[in-house]
């Protein structure tokens, strides 16, 4: 594996965009992607990971960011699991009661938003822009292959902006918010899920900040954002403990917004995030020094990279599983571990599986528990 020297420095605040941010940590060598591939592990890019937070409003962010080219190299969510399939239909719904019909989405890898839609809404035309889609289009849905950045243009007019876990992505938010209102007929509507963070972290997640959520951008700085962007919170719905879902509306005139200072609190959050998965792995490296059952580690992505750089002792797992077909028969990048099915589990008796999954675990459990093998004991 090589290291990753040619970074993109982002050393002003997100917010303010002073030069004021304090370090916070460094995780050295970490996997720039999160994905699975299928070139040689020699192949694979560790870069440190440095979070540094600004002390006049709190924002955590990354000060070294990946190219988005190398970053996002391929599509390696397919949103898989009865979560992510309740989820889709529920913000497709929440969509749909905006009627709103020529919609420009950002960011609709594997299509499955605007499928949702357009089966739903006969009368909705889609457009998706997405650089590694999965999906083709249809007659009602056309995919553009590229980024949204300030170069991307579009000779449409569109009633809407939607979007989908997209702007936690975006390198810089003000630019992102200023990009997409130039897509919006005035008093067009912005439509858009994000994802819980402040939950995230306080539970520990560790999908809530990586290489791709470069910066702790709780909903209040959003908000924040939005107003100091032209935008007026139509609506604002909290969904379960995995997301909001936005309805916004474009007036091109900064709303009146008063910024708290969230240092003490957040700066909190994420060393508690820090020194809880320290003392956890080493809880769990005990467990498998004390086991003779075998040991699986589930989940091809983020959740599984952040426990091995944190110290856990992969040598003596003896796979990584994950559902996803996408996953399925090939390498984990930043280990070498080739991903299986939790299938492998049926009949294999007592055995245990490392999973922390965040918000998932449930279904993942139940599922192996219940259709696989009921004798799994989860770490």
């Amino acid at each position: 594996m090589k290291h990753f020297t040619n970074y993109i420095e982002r050393n002003k605040s997100v917010i303010t965009g002073k030069e004021n941010l304090e370090h916070l940590y460094t995780f050295k060598d970490f996997p720039i992607f999160f994905g699975c591939v299928n070139n040689p592990q020699e192949q694979d890019l560790l870069a440190d990971m440095e979070w540094a937070i600004d002390s006049e409003t709190g924002v955590i962010q990354l000060t070294k960011l990946i190219p988005l080219e190398i970053l996002y190299r391929e599509q390696h969510v397919d949103a898989f699991g009865k979560i992510w399939e309740q989820y889709y239909n529920d913000f497709a719904k929440y969509i749909i009661s905006r009627k709103q019909p020529k919609i420009l989405e950002i960011g609709g890898g594997n299509g499955k938003l605007a499928l949702t839609v357009t089966k739903t809404a006969p009368s909705v035309f889609w457009t998706i822009v997405e650089p590694n889609p999965l999906f083709q289009g249809n007659n009602r849905i056309k995919v553009i292959n590229n980024f949204f950045d300030k170069n991307f243009k579009s000779d449409n007019n569109f009633d809407a902006v939607i979007f989908s876990q997209v702007m936690e992505h975006a390198y810089d938010p003000r630019e992102f918010l200023e990009n997409i209102s130039g897509f919006l007929k005035p008093e067009g509507h912005l439509i858009f899920a994000y994802p819980n963070l402040k939950l995230w972290l306080k539970n520990k997640f560790t999908n809530a900040l990586n290489f791709e959520h470069t910066m702790f951008l709780t909903d209040y700085f959003v908000d924040y954002l939005l107003a100091k962007n032209g935008f007026v919170i139509l609506n604002k719905t909290t969904y379960k403990d995995h997301s909001f879902f936005y309805d916004v509306k474009f007036i091109g005139e900064k709303q009146p917004f008063t910024l708290e200072n969230k240092y003490s609190e957040y700066k909190k959050l994420f060393m508690n995030f820090i020194s809880y998965h320290k003392n956890m792995v080493e809880k769990i490296n005990k467990k498998i020094n004390e086991s003779d059952a075998p040991i699986y580690l589930f989940g091809a992505h983020i959740f599984s990279t952040f426990l091995i750089v944190f110290g856990l002792q992969s040598a003596e797992i003896s796979a990584i599983l994950d559902n996803s077909k996408l996953k399925q028969g090939r390498r984990l990048y930043g280990t070498s571990f080739i991903v299986d099915s939790p299938e492998i589990l049926r009949g294999k008796g007592a055995v245990n599986v490392i999973l922390k999954a965040g918000i998932y675990d449930g279904e993942i459990k139940k599922d192996i528990l219940e259709n696989i093998n009921p004798d799994v004991t989860f770490w």
